[in-house]
Formats: structure tokens, C-alpha cells, sequence
């Protein structure tokens, strides 16, 4: 914090890390913490700043921190709901303490603050919806104040904006729980199947092509921004699963936090190559200093004697801990910090990791 800002709050000499970090992998933020190394160092001594070291466990928390700062949207306005739910003629449809009658009232909803549960509820409701815009038996008044009006789209901050009027309206939240974190990987993964969704989506490449990879267009996207996307794609979703024959599945919030945290984590994890890690540590020069199985006359550790690093946060740790490159001696070429690439960390780590493995 004495360098760098959270979403705004803190110092500005280094990147806001909220913003850093947006949309990035473990993987990513490993490269960037291990590229910025040398950078960082020579801003810290002129501020009399030690450069911390960072255990496992603080290395995960500080991660895992970092990357659901975006995850939360911030607090919408519910003066520019209330107008949207006017303008979007949602009003024509729906009651909120009076109003439209022809769609369920929202009077008795209670989990509006939950971005998850809106976006299972928008899923659920727009096949509904869309049939009743379609009923000429739902009333001439009805068909009048619709005429030439189009189902609504939301952006994810107009959606903010909505649910911030709608959650007072509707008296709060109610008891139980609130599903704003993602769910349980595992059990999203098997709902992907179940729920009928791999037949037109894959996530991380696995599955089908009819829609976009869920892994990739989740990437950049807060779960309100997930719920308005959803909703704004329903139509076509809907339509396309009905000429594959495929039933529209109802989703409970739990499910769709489930699926949500599903795709969310098959990006953030990924998988390297071990021969690529060997790879690495030649190009990189690490083998000029690091021995390998027992090799005398290295300055440094022996790598595949390395202890401690059996998870990926425990070998960013380790490499966030690592030693600076030594200055140069006089008349000797200056050592280079290596740089790496997503693909090189990725395999780097893989490598580590096999090494402890054995």
C-alpha cells in the first residue's frame, strides 16, 4: 500500500492492482510479480522500503485478494434504477409497490442483492417472458402499451443500477444465504453436462462450438456483467437449443454459482509443460548458477532438491522470494534479470512442481 493503489485506495507510485489484475490467470500475476522484480527494487530503496518476502499461505491470500477485486460490482444508483425500470418498461409488466400486472410481481423478491441470484432469476424468466410478449390473449391494453416495444437488453451497469432500486423495493434480502462467491468448481462441471450446456458452449476448448467458450467471454466480466450478458443472449440461446431440441434447463442460484465459479477457475488454472520448463531454465540462464541432480560447483540451489513448493502459490512464493541477480564485477557484462512469458512461468512451474513430486 505504500506503493501501489486497491481499486483506487492507496499510494499511486506503483499500478492500481485491482486494475492489474483484472481478467488475469495465477499464472499471469506470477509472471507480472516475477517480471517486475528488478523495476520494483530500484523505486523501493530510494523510499527506504525492505522488499517483503512472501510465504505460501500469504502468497495464496494475497492472490486470491487481488483477484476478486473485480469480481464485486460497485453499489449501483437506485434513482437511475427506478427510471430504468420506467424507461426499459419493465413497469408495464412487473409491480414493485404498484405498477404492471401481466409478469410475477418483484414485490417478492427477496434476493436481489445477490448478482448470482439475479442472473439465475433473469435465465429462468425469459422464455416466460418472451412467450407472454408473444400471447395476443394476454389483453388489447396490454398489447397497446407494447406496441412496437422490444424485449429490453441491460449493460451490466444499468443492471446495477436496477437491482440497487429493486432490492430496497423489495424489502431486502431475505434470511439465508446470498450467492455472491463463485461455487463449487467440481460440482459446475458436472452441471455443464447435466444442464445440457456442453452441447453448445466449451469451456477452455472443451465441448461444443455452437456458442462461445464460457472460460474466455467470463474472463473480463463481474457476475452483474455475466447476469446482463445472459439475459441479452437468452433469445438467441433459446432459440438455437430448441432447433437442437435441447430442453431450456431451470438453474437455482446454488447451480448458478456453481457454473459460474466452473468457468471462472478453468481459466484462472492452467497447465505446463514439463519439457518446456527445461526449456525455460537453459534459456533463461537459471542452469548458471542452479545445479541439477547433485552438480557441483553451482552457486545456487539444486533444483531438483527443491522443498516446500508442492502448489502454485508456493512456487511463486519461492520465486518472489528469490534472490536478486548479483551485480556484475568490474569489467564483467551485466547479468540480465530473465523475463518471462505466460507459457514460460506455466511451464517453469510444472517443472518445479514435478521436481517435488519425485
Amino acid at each position: 500500500m505504500k506503493c501501489h493503489a486497491v481499486n483506487g485506495v492507496g499510494a499511486k507510485i506503483g499500478p492500481d492492482l485491482a486494475q492489474a489484475s483484472r481478467g488475469r490467470s495465477l499464472f499471469d500475476l506470477a509472471t507480472a510479480m516475477w517480471n517486475h522484480r528488478p523495476r520494483m527494487a530500484d523505486r523501493m530503496r530510494p523510499l527506504g522500503i525492505d522488499r517483503p518476502t512472501l510465504s505460501d499461505t500469504e502468497t495464496r491470500n494475497l492472490v486470491a485478494f487481488l483477484y476478486t477485486r473485480n469480481y464485486f460490482d460497485p453499489p449501483g444508483s437506485p434513482e437511475i434504477g427506478k427510471k430504468l425500470f420506467a424507461d426499459k418498461k419493465c413497469v408495464l409488466c412487473h409491480q414493485v409497490g404498484g405498477g404492471g400486472a401481466v409478469g410475477p410481481a418483484l414485490d417478492a423478491l427477496k434476493q436481489w442483492t445477490s448478482p448470482i441470484a439475479v442472473a439465475a432469476e433473469m435465465w429462468n424468466h425469459g422464455p416466460q417472458m418472451s412467450q407472454a410478449m408473444k400471447d395476443r390473449q394476454v389483453g388489447v391494453q396490454f398489447h397497446t402499451a407494447l406496441n412496437g416495444f422490444q424485449r429490453p437488453t441491460f449493460t451490466g451497469a444499468e443492471l446495477r443500477d436496477l437491482i440497487a432500486y429493486l432490492g430496497p423495493a423489495t424489502s431486502g434480502p431475505a434470511d439465508g444465504h446470498v450467492y455472491v462467491l463463485p461455487g463449487r468448481t467440481e460440482v459446475g462441471r458436472t452441471l455443464f453436462t447435466e444442464k445440457g450446456c456442453v452441447q453448445c458452449h466449451s469451456v477452455a476448448g472443451a465441448g461444443g462450438q455452437v456458442g462461445p467458450d464460457l472460460a474466455e467471454s467470463t474472463a473480463n466480466r463481474s457476475p452483474m456483467e455475466f447476469a446482463a450478458a445472459l439475459w441479452n443472449k437468452a433469445p438467441a440461446m433459446t432459440a438455437t437449443m430448441r432447433q437442437r431440441g435441447v430442453a431450456a434447463p431451470t438453474l437455482v442460484p446454488e447451480e448458478m454459482a456453481d457454473l459460474v465459479g466452473y468457468s471462472y477457475s478453468v481459466r484462472y488454472f492452467t497447465s505446463g509443460s514439463i519439457s518446456g520448463g527445461w526449456k525455460v531454465v537453459a534459456s533463461a540462464g537459471c542452469l548458471d548458477c542452479h545445479a541439477v541432480y547433485g552438480e557441483r560447483g553451482k552457486t545456487a540451489s539444486d533444483l531438483t532438491r527443491l522443498t516446500g513448493v508442492d502448489s502454485p502459490s508456493a512456487v511463486i512464493a519461492a520465486l518472489w522470494n528469490h534472490t536478486a541477480v548479483p551485480s556484475a564485477a568490474p569489467g564483467e557484462k551485466p547479468v540480465a534479470w530473465p523475463a518471462f512469458t505466460l507459457r514460460e512461468t506455466t511451464d517453469l512451474l510444472a517443472l518445479l512442481q514435478s521436481m517435488q513430486r519425485r
